[in-house]
Order: C-alpha cells, then sequence, then structure tokens
C-alpha cells in the first residue's frame, strides 16, 4: 500500500527518500533475540520507517539507511541502489540492544474521524487484548513536529510487557502531513489539535480498545498543553492524565522564559481580541468548581528554562484546592527534559507508568 515519503538526498543516479509506512498497515514483534533482524528490509514489510543518507553521492550508489520500527530495534544497514533507483539489496551492519520483550506486539495504523470531518491517523501498539486493555493514548501536537514510528524501549518494558496498549495519535499540529498539517492549527484554529486528539479518544472506546475510565492521556511540553485541554475539555473522555513540563496558563505564558517567542503559533494574550480566542484553550482558565476532573500527574523541573515550572505548580495548587485528585513532582534539576541523569529519567518515568497502571487497573 502507499507511503509517505520525504526527499533525503542524491546519489550518484538516483534521489534518495526516506518512507514511512502507510495507514492500514500491521508488523508482528520481534523475536526478543538480540541479533538483527534482516528481515526489517524486505520489500513489503510495513510500519518502519526508513530514512537514508548517500555514502558518496558522487562516486556511489550506496546509502546509510537507518530502520526502525516500534518493536525492533533500530538497524543500520549498507543499501545498494540499481541504476533506476530501486533498492537491490541491504546488508544489515548494527542493531541497538532489544529492551524489551516484544514477542506477541503488533503494531497498527487506525484512522479516526475529527469534527470537521478530518481524518486523523494514529499507531495504535500491543498485545491483542480479550477485552478494553489500560492504554496509554500519547500525542503533540504543535509546530510542525511529526510522530513517526520508533523503537519504543522504555514504554515496552514499563507498559507493553504488563499488557498494556499504547497509542500515539498524528494530529494536526505536527509535520506528519507537511506543512498544512501544521497551519490548520495556528492561533484561532487550536482548537482543532484537542479535537482531533478527543476524536483519537473516541474511536478508541468505540473499537473496543479500551473505555473512558481505562484510557490516560499523556504528553509534554506543547504536549502538556494537549493534555490539559482533554483534562478540562473532555474530563468524561479519559480516566486519568499525565501532563509533563506544561503550557497551562495562556495569559501568562509569553511573560515566562520562552514563552513569547511561541506567539506564531498560539497568538498573543495582551492583545484583547486574541486572548477572546487564547482563553478557549487556556487550560488554567477553563477549571470549573464542581466538575469531577480525573486524577492528574504533573510532573516538571525547578529548573525548567523553555517552559516555567509557574503552570504545572499553579494548576495543582488551584485544582488541590477544589478537591481534585493531584499528584505532583518537581524535580530540583533536569531542565525541560525534567530529568538530568539516567537514573532520574527511569525513576520519572517508573512513576509516570505505575501512576497510570494504578489509576487504570
Amino acid at each position: 500500500a502507499g507511503e509517505e515519503t520525504s526527499q533525503e538526498g542524491w546519489t550518484q543516479q538516483a534521489l534518495d527518500l526516506a518512507a514511512l509506512a502507510a495507514p492500514s498497515a500491521s508488523i508482528p514483534g520481534g523475536s526478543g533475540a538480540n541479533t538483527p533482524d534482516p528481515t526489517l528490509l524486505r520489500p513489503g514489510r510495513t510500519l518502519v520507517e526508513v530514512s537514508a543518507g548517500a555514502v558518496d553521492s558522487l562516486d556511489s550508489d550506496e546509502l546509510w539507511m537507518t530502520v526502525s520500527s516500534f518493536t525492533q530495534p533500530t538497524t543500520l544497514a549498507l543499501g545498494r541502489l540499481t541504476p533506476d533507483g530501486r533498492l537491490d539489496s541491504a546488508e544489515v551492519l548494527r542493531q541497538t540492544p532489544h529492551r524489551y520483550d516484544s514477542s506477541g506486539v503488533v503494531a497498527t495504523q487506525h484512522v479516526a474521524v475529527s469534527e470537521d470531518g478530518t481524518r486523523v491517523p494514529y499507531f495504535q501498539i500491543g498485545r491483542p487484548a480479550d477485552g478494553p486493555a489500560p492504554t496509554i493514548l500519547y500525542g503533540y501536537g504543535g509546530f510542525e513536529i511529526p510522530m513517526g514510528v520508533g523503537y519504543l524501549a522504555v514504554t515496552g518494558k514499563a507498559w507493553l510487557e504488563q499488557g498494556g496498549t499504547y497509542v500515539i495519535a498524528n494530529i494536526r499540529g505536527g509535520g506528519e502531513y507537511g506543512p498544512a498539517w501544521h497551519r490548520a492549527t495556528l492561533k484561532e484554529d487550536r482548537h482543532r489539535v484537542y479535537e482531533d486528539f478527543a476524536a483519537v479518544a473516541r474511536a478508541l472506546v468505540e473499537r473496543g480498545v479500551t473505555t473512558p475510565g481505562r484510557l490516560a492521556v499523556h504528553g509534554g511540553s506543547n504536549g502538556g498543553l494537549l493534555v490539559g485541554n482533554m483534562l478540562t475539555q473532555y474530563p468524561e473522555l479519559v480516566g486519568a492524565v499525565v501532563c509533563e513540563v506544561p503550557l497551562l496558563d495562556m495569559q501568562r505564558y509569553t511573560h515566562l522564559l520562552a514563552g513569547a517567542s511561541w506567539e506564531a503559533e498560539y497568538g498573543d494574550p495582551d492583545d484583547p481580541a486574541q486572548w477572546e480566542f487564547i482563553r478557549t484553550f487556556s487550560p488554567f482558565h477553563l477549571l470549573r468548581q464542581g466538575v469531577d476532573y480525573p486524577p492528574v500527574l504533573f510532573v516538571t523541573s525547578t529548573r525548567d528554562d523553555r517552559v516555567h515550572p509557574a503552570h504545572a505548580r499553579t494548576m495543582a495548587y488551584r485544582m488541590l484546592a477544589m478537591g481534585q485528585d493531584v499528584t505532583y513532582f518537581e524535580n530540583s534539576e533536569g531542565g525541560h527534559g525534567r530529568a538530568s541523569t539516567n537514573a532520574q529519567r527511569a525513576w520519572v518515568n517508573a512513576l509516570i507508568h505505575t501512576f497510570a497502571r494504578e489509576q487504570l487497573g
């Protein structure tokens, strides 16, 4: 079936493209052995992302190829092209180690329909379940950053091995389908990001993958704003929220750290006309007394130099004052990455997945 492609460069005689598998495809999990899997390079394998660069664009038709999938570690291969630009052969050179048991794990791609009729793709990864499974829905939806295919080392060990399902939403705002996919969500059109994400959540329930009570949403930075809007605009759709290093107070964001540099994305809240639409996606201002919000975990860092921790602090404080179920963790170091060492990263990831398991059952 068709593929999404982007130009990477040239070899001596051929155009070099990066390819991402098209919707409605699936691949089985790997063997779990610490050996390269040459089947990743066979024609017809799907839900595999391939990027390539010429070894020598002037004198060679060889390519350095990086092959990624959700269930197989990243593989480096040396490819050779025919004069008409077809892949003649590929030699697997190295593969990063397996980090989780992917046996039985299946990755598929599906489509949800947003409020305006836009078809929104999403990846679903997990072992087949007899009924609704605990599910984490992850998204970003901003700044033309795509959510592509990649090996799920941490999520695989902490979530998939335990029987959970993981979903990545390719909502508008990202770069999955070019600049127009991003431009469709700027400023007064920001609501489309959240409508797309909500559409994926509904589709998962409609397909029987999960239930609202067994669905957690997870995002960080701009993705924290995304799940903050799921929390405040669509609380009935989710059973838990993981909100990392988030933007939440969109009235003050331009006055906090790097916030002013994002006006092209969200708008200028100091302009009364623009504040009228910005306030519709400012989670801090959308909180309402008497609403039963799902449990939420806020994760931030005192030393975040991109998104000020005040966003998470004030949101958590206000929700606690309202009697809501809030868990809050602020690391004293780590910057916008919320951790500065591998030990801290492991602890934060364990916190996130433990929280999700406890809330979703």
